[in-house]
């Protein structure tokens, strides 16, 4: 079979060519992205060193970390350089590592918070059987599985994408190397491509929401009969911040991803995808850990230590 693919490098259009506005938006993209990575980094070292954090909801909270930093790595430096340098060239292997990674461990985000909602379920619904129903085991295999099944995806929509021919304009019509402006450069037919995008984006979404809604569900009804009024807000509270993440998330990703490519506009897409890429990795650990009293307890003892060691 001829390979026609003749592109061997991708332009990527960018958000904007205003260089003032590329200024502005270079500098507020450099404190997001280091905000992202001191809040998430702060956040696994907190959790390694101290060992009352060395339990299941944190050890998920730790993976959500982890990879909130990389799939943020993945996008936000090349838009940062984009706006530093102006160079909007990205290698035809760079953009498919770029879209390998990210739609990678974007994948395993999802699922991580379907995951934590479960574990969030079984810590409230059923407080004394905890430890027996989420065992460090079990906690280990939804892990593994979340990264496993977030890959494979990722190796099939990459894959999938990148055995397409690209004939004509190599212009991405989007700041980073994503699939839906991709495909729309190829000069395949990329019928298949779209229905085995539409196929594992609906299951992911609709598998992992499932998996929330009914554990939070259950938990508004496990705090609806809690006698303490003190209790309920705290709980509600907490349960609020975890779905506006949630809602955040998905809400981007469903737009993006859930819909015909004749109904896509090249300019929302941006906006949602500016949203799970590279703001909702910086307020993930303010809303799951920074308003945690453990998680603020661990900050404390940790900080007197250094104290200590730097002023004996």
């Amino acid at each position: 079979m001829e390979n026609s693919t003749k592109v061997n490098e991708f332009r990527l259009l960018g958000l904007t060519d205003n260089p003032e506005l590329q200024i502005f938006l270079f500098i507020t993209f450099t404190l997001i992205y280091l905000t992202t990575l001191i809040g998430n980094l702060g956040m696994i070292m907190l959790i390694l060193l101290d060992s009352c954090l060395h339990t299941p909801m944190y050890i998920f909270l730790s993976n959500l970390s982890l990879v909130d930093c990389v799939y943020s790595s993945a996008v936000t430096p090349k838009v940062m350089a984009v706006f530093l340098t102006g160079d909007k060239i990205i290698s035809y292997g760079g953009c498919a590592a770029q879209m390998f990674f990210f739609v990678g461990f974007a994948s395993v985000d999802c699922f991580l918070l379907a995951v934590m909602a479960y574990d969030r379920h079984a810590a409230v619904c059923k407080p004394l059987h905890y430890t027996t129903t989420v065992t460090t085991s079990l906690c280990a295999q939804m892990a593994v599985g979340c990264y496993v099944w977030g890959f494979i995806e990722s190796a099939i929509h990459t894959g999938f994408t990148f055995s397409l021919s690209f004939c004509h304009s190599n212009v991405v019509h989007h700041f980073f190397c994503d699939i839906p402006p991709i495909l729309a450069l190829s000069c395949s037919d990329t019928y298949t491509n779209e229905i085995v995008l539409f196929i594992l984006a609906a299951f992911n979404v609709c598998f992992a929401l499932i998996v929330i809604l009914t554990s939070y569900l259950l938990i508004f009804i496990a705090i609806l009969r809690m006698c303490s009024a003190e209790g309920r807000k705290k709980a509600f509270s907490t349960c609020a911040s975890h779905l506006t993440a949630v809602t955040l998330f998905y809400g981007a990703v469903m737009f993006m991803y859930l819909q015909p490519s004749s109904s896509h506009s090249m300019d929302n897409d941006q906006m949602a995808s500016v949203f799970y890429t590279i703001i909702v990795p910086m307020l993930n650990p303010i809303v799951y850990s920074l308003r945690n009293k453990e998680v603020n307890n661990a900050f404390r003892k940790v900080t007197k230590k250094m104290k200590i060691l730097f002023n004996p």
